[in-house]
């Protein structure tokens, strides 16, 4: 009796060992489709002026402000929403949608908080 279970058992084993192997390599392996798709949306969803950190947040408000007559203000405020936001709108003035934080940001009357 023991001697006709010990070779099922090792069929068993091997048999587990095998699938344990390639459900292992069937994680490292990413399909190409699936790669192609998540690349995809990744770059969809961010752009130059987001994900910035705090070093680099007063060289993109100096570009941001370089245009208005009120510098001071602008970069203070610029700043601001910078180092909350991690995001700074492309271009000198507008473009606010592609920051949503930035763009959201309210004074208490109501206005646009960052420039």
């Amino acid at each position: 009796m023991e001697r006709s279970v010990l070779p099922l058992l090792h069929l068993v084993l091997l048999l587990f060992l095998c699938f344990e192997g390639i459900a292992a390599f069937a994680t490292l392996v990413q399909p190409e489709w699936e790669f192609k798709t998540s690349l995809a949306t990744t770059t969809k969803r961010k752009h130059k002026h987001s994900g910035l950190t705090q070093a680099e947040c007063p060289s993109a408000c100096q570009y941001r402000c370089s245009k208005t007559s009120y510098k001071k203000p602008c970069m203070y405020y610029c700043q601001k929403c910078c180092y909350k936001c991690r995001c700074v709108p492309p271009g000198t003035s507008g473009n606010k949608q592609v920051c949503p934080c930035y763009n959201n940001w309210k004074t208490k009357r109501g206005g646009p908080k960052c420039p």
